[in-house]
């Protein structure tokens, strides 16, 4: 009987993986799925405020999970090499300029509540909480340097500045990770296992790519002597 229930759930196993990369193989329909996905944190959020049901301190609640989820959606995006490498899912490619645009666009929303119902617009206010506080600084650096990826998104942007200048600009996604992971950590006051887990996810993410870079762009000490 045992053998009978491992062998039943070996063959479900093995036929929903197949449906599933057969789905996924095919990028129109994947995309959209992908698309709809990503819009569903923010159509919970606005159903939720709709229904008076963020809480008793609706703003951080909508800050908080507005800038989570640009996160989770920026650690997907620099997951996807990874992932595609191990498991040989070469079309996971498709999807990763959408979700670095997602997690942009909930880096803008997140940004768009703090402006409007922390600082009522107010200009100053947000220069003065830059220069004070770190994880307002991180926070928007993170954003900033996003901007210029999201701008260079498209495929004819892509052919005019050339693949390689188009790679190293898109580097700066680490930084953005980085400065991401801090904003969230210095706005934590005690529990910090969320932002520390986004922390060693991204490490593990940068360190994989770190190891996988060809040799001859790796700095050898006499290269860096001569340098």
């Amino acid at each position: 009987m045992k053998l009978r229930r491992f062998m039943t759930g070996w063959i479900c196993g093995r036929i929903f993986e197949r449906l599933f990369l057969n789905l996924m193989k095919d990028v129109a329909f994947a995309k959209l799925v992908v698309f709809v996905n990503g819009l569903v944190p923010l159509i919970l959020l606005c159903w939720d405020a709709s229904q008076h049901q963020l809480g008793t301190n609706p703003q951080e609640f909508a800050i908080r999970t507005t800038g989570m989820t640009a996160l989770v959606f920026l650690m997907l995006c620099l997951a996807v090499t990874p992932v595609r490498k191990i498991t040989g899912w070469n079309f996971l490619s498709h999807f990763r300029r959408m979700l670095g645009l997602f997690a942009f666009f909930y880096g803008c929303v997140h940004l768009f509540i703090y402006f409007v119902l922390y600082q009522s617009f107010n200009v100053r206010a947000v220069v003065a909480d830059v220069l004070v506080r770190p994880f307002i600084f991180f926070g928007m650096t993170a954003l900033l340097l996003m901007v210029p990826l999201a701008a260079t998104s498209t495929n004819g942007i892509i052919r005019k500045m050339g693949a390689a200048r188009w790679k190293r600009l898109h580097q700066l996604v680490y930084v953005a990770a980085i400065a991401g992971v801090l904003h969230y950590y210095f706005l934590v006051k005690a529990d910090t296992r969320k932002p520390l887990a986004f922390a060693m996810t991204l490490a593990v993410l940068l360190g994989y790519r770190l190891s996988k870079r060809p040799a001859s762009n790796r700095s050898t000490p006499a290269a860096s002597a001569r340098i």
